[in-house]
C-alpha cells in the first residue's frame, strides 16, 4: 500500500452536518470513493442509502448513535444501534453519557459502553467511543474512559463528536477537537486491543500525518478532498 493510500485508509468521511441532505449524502459518498477512504460516518437515517451507494467499494458504513450529546438512554442507545446495524452499518460511533461522566458515575458509563458494544459484536460492527474532550477535559476522565473501554471490550476511543461547542462567558462558542496530548494519553491508556480515533479540526495533510504519529489509526475529517489532493500532490498516487 502506497503512503498516500495508507492516509485515505484511515480516514472516516463525515456527513453529519444537521443541514445535509440526501443530494450531500450522494456527493459525499462519491468523494468517499474516489479517494478510496476507509469509511463514511453518517448520521442513522441515511445509512441504507449510503450502503447502496457504496455498494461493490472497498469504503465502510458507520453510523453515530446518541449523537452528538450523547443524552439518550442506554436502552435507546442500543435500540438505536441495532437499527443502525440491520440496516447496513458495520461500524458505530456513539456518544457517551458526558454528564455522567463528570459526575464520575463510572459504572453508569461501563454498563452503556458495554451494552452498545455487546450488541454491535454481535451484529458484527465494531465500536467507537465518543469521550468529548471539549467537555471531557480531566486526564484521569479520560484514563479512566480509556480503562473502561478497554474492560467491555470497544474497539476504539475516539476524542469528538464534531459538535462539543464551548459556550464562552462573551456568549460565543469556541471548539477544540482532537489534541496531540490528548490522542497520546488516550493511546498510552487502552489495551493492546483497543485503537485510537482522531476526530474534530484535523483539516490538513499535516493534521493527518500528525494525528497518526500520535498513535492514531482513524480519523474523523470534512476535509477529506483538501487532504487527498495534497497527499496526491506530496506523495503520489
Amino acid at each position: 500500500m502506497s503512503k498516500t493510500s495508507d492516509l485515505a485508509k484511515m480516514i472516516d468521511h463525515s456527513i453529519l452536518h444537521p443541514t445535509m441532505t440526501d443530494g450531500d449524502l450522494k456527493k459525499e459518498c462519491e468523494i468517499a470513493k474516489k479517494y478510496d477512504v476507509a469509511s463514511v460516518c453518517v448520521k442513522p437515517y441515511m445509512v441504507p442509502k449510503a450502503v447502496e451507494l457504496l455498494k461493490g467499494t472497498d469504503v465502510l458504513v458507520g453510523c453515530v448513535i446518541g449523537f452528538p450529546a450523547g443524552n439518550s438512554t442506554i436502552d435507546v442507545k442500543v435500540f438505536e444501534t441495532v437499527k443502525a446495524c440491520k440496516d447496513g452499518a458495520v461500524e458505530i460511533d456513539m456518544v457517551i453519557n458526558i454528564g455522567k461522566a463528570l459526575q464520575g458515575d463510572w459504572e453508569y458509563i461501563e454498563n452503556e459502553i458495554g451494552a452498545v458494544t455487546g450488541v454491535s459484536h454481535e451484529l458484527n460492527a465494531i465500536v467507537k467511543v465518543i469521550f468529548e474532550t471539549d467537555y471531557i477535559t480531566k486526564e484521569s476522565d479520560i484514563v479512566k474512559l480509556c480503562q473502561i473501554c478497554t474492560k467491555v471490550g470497544a474497539d476504539y476511543v475516539k476524542t469528538s463528536s464534531g459538535f462539543g461547542f464551548v459556550k464562552g462567558d462573551d456568549g460565543k462558542y469556541s471548539y477544540v477537537g482532537a489534541t496531540i496530548p490528548n490522542l497520546k494519553l488516550m493511546k498510552a491508556s487502552v489495551g493492546s486491543d483497543v485503537k485510537v480515533k482522531a476526530a474534530g479540526g484535523v483539516r490538513t495533510l499535516d493534521g493527518l500525518i500528525a494525528v497518526q504519529e500520535a498513535g492514531c489509526t482513524r480519523c474523523g475529517a470534512t476535509a477529506t478532498v483538501t487532504m487527498m489532493e495534497e497527499a496526491f500532490k506530496r506523495f503520489g498516487k
